[in-house]
């Protein structure tokens, strides 16, 4: 296997890793209860989907 002949700069690998963070995931709104939710899933506040319930929510 060939290994490296010289050593990577901190530069060279900090431009290498600018894209390797935590990105905050897109959040859509549900049409029926209007709070955040994510996209193509079941609202877990309210439990719907497409216009239909699909789960029952046990109020707290």
């Amino acid at each position: 296997m060939p290994n490296p002949k010289r050593r990577h700069s901190k530069r060279r690998t900090a431009t290498r890793r600018t894209h390797d963070h935590l990105v905050q995931p897109g959040r859509s709104e549900c049409p029926n209860c209007h709070e955040p939710k994510l996209p193509h899933r079941v609202c877990p506040h309210c439990g719907t989907y497409k216009g239909r319930e699909v789960i029952e929510v046990v109020e707290k």
